[in-house]
């Protein structure tokens, strides 16, 4: 089989075409310019300058009548010598007109006028001296004046008839010029214009479509068929390139699913890892953080207590034993609330989900007291309810609820600062908010802050886990209800808690799932 012309062949062949239509191009745009140039230089080699010369010669012999007639007139010796002086300029002016016009190429009738008009007017100008002599005016002079003046007019209509038909054949010389450029540049852009379809549709086309497919190929779409593998050019070579690549992409893909599936395993195993890394790393920082206070105290009143044992009084060794027993139970509490919270992090908290009716505003009178004992210095204004807000939950669970807020609402506010804490039943809901005028939360943080983990921006130098209004926003889901959050950074935050109301008398049980699935809020 004869072997097709390469791409290379073929585009060297084009670009010669390109190149010597060009070049034939070129040489017809300046075989008709040289027309029009010829015909142009009629009018600007012989029609101008002849009638310039004519021209000037018209001027000039105009004059001479009135220079005879002042000459006749002059009475002084002085006004002849001046007019004598003004002829012999008029003479040498008209002698060089004559000669520029000589030297112009004329044919056979312009050169015999011109003879006739040089013959009368040294006729005329040879009377015109009889004339001076004498000093009288002759008829004769006249005569030969205007024969020469009508030979010079017939002379100047001819080159005026004559240029004026150089110029209408300049003009069509210039439009047979213009028709033929313009059809021989519609001839090249038909020829361009082929050669170009040419280049599309054997080279063009084909490289595309071989790009478009790789690209599908790059794209993990093994089903491609590939065209032009039967070319014996350049292109089909890149074909059967193309058709190896294919195949050895779908033997990637199988592999690639492969190793996608033990990746797959691995990354779990890893974020397994992690999580347990990443929980005991968060149950050492809340243990020291948490039990470092209430330790303090216990430490505190038991070296006050050894300090001054021998002049404390019994009611005083009864209250610092009193505060003594309170940060116990305090660290029992946290220890309590550290399992509840592995719990609920593994999501085993439904197991130990306990609901019964209990008494919000109790709960949040404990959290209260509570929260005064770990920070002497917190303003908390509790606004109770004037009647118990009685829900069906569980209350340590809920205790644990409010106490993260309110820890929370006096942790990142200023010392001395107010929390307020408000319960109050709207219908069938009871619902307690607790506000703070601490340093709020930024906008971009805020539908974030119940995600587990997850800490605003401005809390640097500030301790805490991030795992605290994750746990409320679970347990809160749990007991079937929502909470809200209203703030504004260097503002402060309102946290809005809403429960199902229940009865004293009658109550609705809620549902509990078999095991929770916790869910972050995003």
């Amino acid at each position: 089989m004869r072997r097709a012309l390469s791409i290379r062949a073929r585009l060297s062949f084009v670009f010669i075409f390109l190149f010597l239509l060009v070049i034939v191009l070129g040489f017809e745009s300046l075989n008709s310019l040289s027309y029009v140039n010829d015909a142009s230089a009629q009018i600007r080699d012989r029609w101008l300058p002849s009638t310039r010369a004519l021209g000037d010669l018209n001027n000039l012999t105009t004059d001479f009548p009135a220079a005879e007639s002042a000459m006749l007139r002059a009475t002084t010796a002085g006004e002849r010598e001046a007019i004598e002086r003004r002829l012999t300029n008029m003479d040498r002016d008209v002698a060089a007109a004559e000669l520029a016009y000589r030297r112009i190429r004329h044919d056979a009738k312009d050169n015999a006028l011109f003879e006739r008009f040089t013959a009368r007017w040294s006729e005329y100008r040879s009377r015109v001296a009889d004339v001076i002599a004498k000093h009288r005016p002759e008829a004769a002079s006249l005569a030969a004046y205007d024969a020469a003046s009508e030979t010079l007019g017939m002379l100047t209509d001819r080159n005026v008839a004559s240029a004026r038909e150089a110029s209408e054949r300049s003009g069509l010389v210039y439009a047979q010029a213009r028709e033929h450029i313009a059809l021989t540049i519609l001839l090249a852009g038909l020829l361009v214009a082929g050669a170009m379809v040419h280049v599309t549709r054997s080279i063009s086309a084909p490289l595309v479509d071989l790009a478009e497919r790789m690209h599908r190929l790059a794209a993990s779409e093994t089903s491609v068929e590939v065209q032009g593998t039967l070319r014996h050019d350049e292109i089909g070579e890149m074909a059967r390139a193309v058709l190896v690549f294919r195949n050895n992409a779908v033997d990637l893909a199988q592999n690639r699913q492969a190793l996608a599936q033990q990746a797959t395993m691995l990354q779990e195993k890893l974020e397994e890892e992690q999580r347990l890394t990443l929980l005991q790393r968060n149950f050492v920082s809340m243990a020291s953080h948490e039990f470092r206070t209430p330790l303090g105290i216990i430490d505190g009143h038991a070296q006050r207590m050894i300090s001054m044992r021998e002049r404390l009084t019994a009611d005083e060794l009864t209250e610092r034993a009193r505060k003594v027993r309170n940060a116990v139970r305090r660290m029992t509490q946290l220890i309590a609330n550290l399992i509840s919270s592995s719990r609920l992090i593994d999501g085993r908290i439904g197991f130990n989900y306990h609901p019964a009716q209990v008494d919000l505003t109790a709960i949040v009178r404990e959290a209260c007291h509570l929260q005064r004992e770990l920070t002497p210095d917190a303003n908390l204004v509790d606004c109770p309810a004037e009647r118990p807000l009685v829900v069906y939950g569980d209350a340590g669970l809920l205790s644990q609820v409010l106490g993260n807020l309110v820890s929370n609402a006096v942790k990142y506010s200023p010392s001395g600062a107010a929390v307020k804490i408000t319960g109050l039943q709207d219908g069938a809901h009871v619902s307690v908010v607790i506000e703070d005028h601490g340093i709020g939360i930024p906008d971009t943080d805020r539908q974030r802050v119940f995600e587990r983990y997850y800490r605003g921006s401005n809390t640097a130098g500030i301790v805490g886990s991030g795992v605290g209004l994750y746990l409320v926003k679970t347990i809160i889901d749990l007991h079937q209800g929502s909470i809200m959050l209203d703030s504004s950074e260097n503002e402060g935050s309102r946290f809005t808690l809403r429960l199902p109301a229940s009865s004293l008398e009658t109550h609705e049980p809620v549902r509990v799932p078999r095991q929770l699935e916790l869910t972050t809020v995003g």
